[in-house]
């Protein structure tokens, strides 16, 4: 089994070197934007550091029951830490029970391994709760950190890490493996690939979760009909979609990734579009309204973003982002 990871495969082979050079360090910092592959990357490196029959040094089998298990998230010396879905934080108390479980020796494995997902969500007390571990990291534990940025986590964090950077494949790349690796058509890699902005785990998971992608489909084009409607009529519509944060983020995460293709489009930004099937209503509409309307409206979104995850009225907060839409005759 190869690391199979798509435009990542520098990392492969340096984290390869580690295990065949016996230099494995005790954390290890994935960055990059979500989708882009960095869990993928961590099971694999996990799977790797433990894999019972690895056909060639540094590689996993992907057969065995480490590697399954391993793959499934389930395996008995492996600790997953990830925000809880009601607050889309890491609290300390996770990273409390993950240091008791790191200071008891490996169960069935070489390496107890923790994978904490998304730690920029971790708030300042896990944070801190993290530093002893790091400094004073327990025998045969390797932790593999995923975040955004190495900017959103403490430098002290950072600093006891070794960092790899993923970044997002060039659209083209992206479109033509989904085509060779995944046998998907050209029409739909070249849609994926653009939608994904070059992120292949999440250009994978929109082909494999249809309906998901025609939800996405579906609030972009009522951006178009939005702009055309009332005040009345935005109201009804913040009413519909504003039921609760977790159905509203990935409403306002489509309505951003618009608007941004509005943004650029209006400023003449040699860059790709995202929402390929809106090209011409997005050049029009950004004709139309100019590069200051438009990047208003991405502030909105982004300001939206952020109050979602406080205490703010949700319905409240859509209307006043529908609002500061531009009113506009059919597009």
């Amino acid at each position: 089994m190869t690391w199979n990871v798509l435009g990542h495969e520098w990392a492969a082979q340096l984290l390869k070197q580690h295990m065949i050079r016996k230099a494995v360090r005790h954390a290890y910092l994935f960055t990059g934007p979500e989708g882009v592959g960095r869990r993928t990357l961590a099971l694999r490196f996990a799977q790797a550091l433990n894999c019972l029959y690895p056909p060639v040094p540094g590689d996993p089998c992907g057969t065995c029951q480490i590697c399954q298990q391993t793959g499934r998230m389930e395996m008995a010396d492996l600790s997953i830490v990830q925000s809880e879905p009601d607050s889309h934080t890491i609290k300390i108390e996770q990273v409390r029970d993950l240091q008791h479980t790191l200071s008891l020796a490996p169960y069935q494995a070489r390496y107890r391994v923790a994978v904490l997902l998304r730690f920029e969500e971790a708030t300042a007390a896990a944070q801190n709760a993290l530093l002893k571990t790091l400094e004073e990291p327990p025998q045969k534990v390797v932790l593999l950190l995923t975040a955004d940025a190495t900017e959103n986590l403490f430098p002290t964090i950072v600093s006891r890490c070794e960092v790899l950077r993923l970044r997002p494949l060039a659209i083209e790349q992206l479109a033509e493996a989904l085509q060779t690796y995944w046998e998907i058509s050209n029409d739909e890699a070249r849609k994926l690939a653009h939608l994904a902005n070059g992120r292949p785990g999440y250009a994978l998971f929109l082909h494999q979760n249809p309906q998901i992608l025609h939800q996405l489909h579906q609030w972009s084009a009522e951006v178009f009909e939005l702009l055309t409607e009332s005040r009345r009529a935005r109201f009804a519509y913040a009413e519909k979609v504003a039921k609760s944060r977790e159905e509203l983020r990935p409403v306002l995460l489509a309505w951003l990734s618009l608007w941004r293709d509005v943004m650029l489009a209006a400023g003449g930004a040699d860059a790709s579009l995202s929402n390929l099937e809106f090209e011409s209503q997005i050049r029009c509409l950004a004709e139309t309204i100019g590069w200051s309307k438009a990047r208003a409206c991405v502030a909105g979104l982004e300001q939206a973003l952020v109050q979602l995850d406080s205490n703010v009225n949700i319905r409240l907060l859509t209307e006043n982002v529908l609002l500061d839409w531009p009113r506009q005759s059919a597009i």
